[in-house]
């Protein structure tokens, strides 16, 4: 293939990251070009989607044009050479607007890369925009008052999840193949499962997020979303590995990422969870995605059983470390200007600085409970398959589910449950693909290893996405 002669920009679109750089490193393809394509579709297909929110075309090109001279010139080309690729709107991006999703940041542009960002650029990356977020992340359904709601390609009536919501869709809808968001809980999750993509939350500081003001909050991580999982392996080579100033994470190279092939699921233990041992309500079209997924698990060979497990403790868990973090993050804004912030981040503040020293000792008592029914659970499976979220895409009018299978929700966290349980256990987590509904909307399930077996975990996976290959099902296609 000679540059220029690829193909039209959707086709391009289509391929894998891994695909376009190598295309780009061997000079089948410029940045230029690719960038071109990518803004192109953009204008294309983002009017009803609402995903990128942020733009600037020409700092886009300028760095194309940049990575396709470092190629020219011999010099050594990053992981993620000349890939163009939009930002989460919660990552300050040095030099482009970076809202939060608030109106009281509506006009913020940083002066320096977060962590995250500038490993990305560090990479090869060129950065071409934001993607639309809830309010400092807050909810699992993307919408604020500063640019309105993002939806889902396969059904624009329907939410795309969130936080990490903009992304998500952007990713369904063939704008890039790969980026980065962040999970507190669920915000890489829940959004994949609503878009039919990919999104893995890692262990513990594998992707180092947090400034030294922050070293104790644990709870919340960044990590990739994609649309096949070598892609999110390439991304995870990119972006892991220590970092100065945070000292006692444990970490992993990016190395460790990068062994080539799937591992194989023959004889792999996979234990099957629907609630968690808790009584988290469940859709049915969620428990159908776990038998789908099963299925394909035990046709490639995998031992998969139903498990007995007991993670109610996570509940309190989750809601005690999310309350501190979002007192810790977003106080000062709430009690200056609480007219101006959404009223889920304030009532989660307001939680936060009610919390009381014995029942944040209680919590941390159930955290290490919470450890030991983790250990227990990995010595009788390698695996644990659970459901990507509890409800299939809601209309878009709403703030959040307010009932499940029937159960009302209390809070706008309650329905997001499958996700918090396994963000308070700090398990590495992979959502993947699971098909679609009756109606063609995408569902999803969960995929959680040990401690630090992020690696693997994404090995054994990426043999599941080479046997379903459901994000290539794109938006208006047929889902038989």
């Amino acid at each position: 293939m000679t540059p220029g002669a690829a193909s039209d920009g959707h086709d391009l679109l289509e391929l894998s990251a891994v695909r376009l750089v190598d295309m780009m490193r061997s000079g089948d393809l410029s940045s230029r070009e690719l960038t071109q394509a990518h803004l192109d579709r953009i204008a294309a297909v983002d009017g009803p989607l609402n995903a990128v929110v942020t733009l600037d075309p020409e700092r886009a090109l300028t760095e194309a044009a940049a990575a396709d001279e470092r190629r020219a010139s011999g010099h050594s080309l990053g992981l993620l050479h000349g890939l163009p690729m939009t930002h989460k709107d919660t990552h300050a991006v040095a030099g482009m607007r970076s809202t939060f999703g608030s109106p009281l940041f509506a006009d913020h542009v940083p002066e320096t890369d977060d962590r995250i960002i500038a490993r990305l650029r560090r990479a090869g990356a060129v950065s071409t925009g934001k993607t639309n977020v809830p309010e400092f992340g807050a909810g699992s359904h993307t919408f604020n008052e500063v640019f309105g709601v993002t939806r889902n390609p396969y059904d624009t009536a329907v939410s795309a999840g969130g936080s990490s919501g903009g992304l998500a869709a952007a990713l369904a809808a063939r704008i890039q193949p790969l980026g980065e968001g962040s999970d507190m809980g669920g915000s890489l999750r829940i959004p994949a499962s609503f878009c039919n993509v990919y999104g893995f939350r890692p262990s513990l500081g594998v992707i180092p997020s947090h400034g030294e003001a922050h070293r104790s909050a644990w709870l919340g991580r960044q990590g990739p979303m994609a649309r096949n999982v070598r892609d999110i392996r390439l991304f995870m080579a990119a972006c892991s590995g220590p970092a100065d100033g945070l000292p006692g994470l444990r970490s992993m190279s990016g190395e460790e990422f990068a062994e080539s092939g799937p591992a194989s699921l023959r004889g792999v233990r996979v234990g099957v969870t629907r609630t968690f041992g808790t009584e988290m309500p469940l859709q049915p079209e969620m428990s159908e995605a776990v038998d789908r997924a099963a299925a394909v698990l035990t046709e490639l060979g995998a031992e998969v059983q139903e498990v007995v497990v007991d993670l109610s403790a996570a509940q309190e868990v989750f809601h005690v470390a999310r309350a501190f973090d979002f007192a810790a993050a977003y106080g000062e804004f709430v009690r200056a200007s609480p007219e101006q912030v959404k009223e889920e981040v304030v009532w989660n503040v307001e939680e936060g600085f009610a919390l009381d020293v014995p029942r944040i000792i209680r919590a941390n008592a159930l955290s290490a409970q919470l450890q030991d029914e983790c250990d227990r659970l990995f010595d009788s499976c390698d695996l644990l398959l659970s459901p990507g979220c509890q409800v299939v895409p809601f209309p878009v009018e709403h703030r959040y589910p307010a009932e499940v299978a029937g159960v009302p929700m209390s809070t706008y966290l309650g329905w997001m449950s499958s996700a918090t349980i396994l963000s308070a256990t700090g398990l590495p987590t992979l959502a993947v693909p699971a098909g679609f509904t009756a109606t063609g909307l995408p569902t999803g399930v969960q995929l959680s290893a040990p401690h630090y077996g992020d690696a693997l975990l994404l090995r054994r996976a990426q043999a599941y996405d080479e046997a379903t290959e459901w994000p290539t099902v794109a938006p208006g296609a047929s889902k038989s």
